[in-house]
């Protein structure tokens, strides 16, 4: 009868354990907002607040744009991806986030956070490559106003809108391609509102090494580049605004670039702060980061619309006649 040792039994059983867990997929557990359980439901209310206004706001801005073929324009185009892309992002995460605070709904399957996961974060790579093509518009507009019409007609509209998609969709496909091979042994509980990546990583007991560099590598490429294209096009508008001669013509050329000032920096801010303490400032409070990485997915939905619809007077004009509200505009 042949005798086998402890030493072969252990990793035999790490195994089979790795194996039980592979084939059962495991349902990690929604804390909400750590340290705050006792007033989740308070915080849940200023979050449904502004999801209903990213609804009512988007929705409202895409009906308005499609109805008025006055407004199918390289801007309101790219507004119209804007909105249509913010839709997306806040229901991929306030939903479930406020079933998590308000009904302790907790629990989410494998394979729904990986889901929700990538919407998050590859809509939220859609929206800077639309803040890209909208500093172009403005470049263009402001730096080659005779060539506009020419440089970005339809067909390069259509072509931008595209790119911005697929990138989205391949550069953050293998998130939930690479958290397939990872083991998930006991610890299945996120101390998040909703799936996050790196949150989802820090549970793994085998090794993450893969997907950390993926997740940073993305992130920097992402927001780097943009940023940059962002900051060159913006330092080419204001070297061609300064040449300009008369103050009411520059007012101009500024005033159409400042909505979009302001949404890029609703956008970034937020996002390059969570980003940071999520992986560098261990001091910050972790409910503090939740909160930030919550608001930061729901505050551009929310406010995109309303910046857009107060700074853009064709915007403001055609709401005021869609629901026949009579005033001096």
């Amino acid at each position: 009868m042949t005798l086998i040792d402890n030493t072969e039994i252990q990793p035999l059983m790490t195994t089979l354990s790795n194996s039980s867990w592979r084939l059962i997929e495991p349902s990690f557990f929604l804390i909400g907002i750590p340290g705050l359980e006792e007033s989740q439901h308070w915080i849940a209310l200023p979050l449904c607040v502004l999801y209903l206004l990213a609804l009512l706001g988007n929705v409202t801005i895409l009906f308005t744009i499609w109805t008025d073929p006055s407004l199918h324009q390289p801007m309101y185009l790219f507004l119209a991806m804007l909105s249509g892309i913010d839709l997306v992002l806040a229901s991929s995460t306030a939903p479930k986030t406020l079933a998590v605070l308000l009904v302790h709904a907790h629990e989410i399957g494998y394979t729904v956070c990986l889901i929700q996961m990538f919407f998050i974060h590859a809509f939220s790579s859609m929206e800077s490559g639309v803040l890209v093509a909208m500093a172009l518009d403005r470049y263009v507009a402001i730096c080659h106003p005779l060539h506009h019409s020419t440089i970005l007609h339809p067909r390069v509209i259509g072509r931008i809108g595209m790119a911005v998609l697929v990138r989205g969709i391949l550069l953050l496909l293998p998130f939930p391609i690479l958290l397939r091979r990872l083991v998930f042994c006991q610890a299945t509980v996120i101390g998040h509102a909703y799936c996050e990546h790196m949150a989802v990583v820090k549970l793994s007991c085998s090794d993450s090494t893969v997907n950390r560099a993926y997740g940073l590598a993305v992130a920097l490429l992402v927001v780097g580049l943009d940023v940059l294209a962002i900051g060159v096009s913006y330092a080419l508008i204001l070297q061609a605004v300064l040449k300009v001669p008369g103050g009411e013509a520059r007012h101009k050329a500024f005033s159409t670039c400042g909505s979009h000032i302001c949404v890029i920096l609703v956008f970034y801010v937020p996002g390059i702060f969570s980003f940071l303490t999520h992986r560098f400032g261990r001091q910050v409070p972790h409910h503090v980061h939740v909160l930030l990485a919550t608001l930061y997915l729901l505050v551009p939905p929310a406010l995109n619309p309303l910046v857009y619809g107060v700074k853009t007077q064709q915007i403001r004009q055609r709401v005021l006649r869609v629901f026949d509200i009579k005033g001096q505009i």
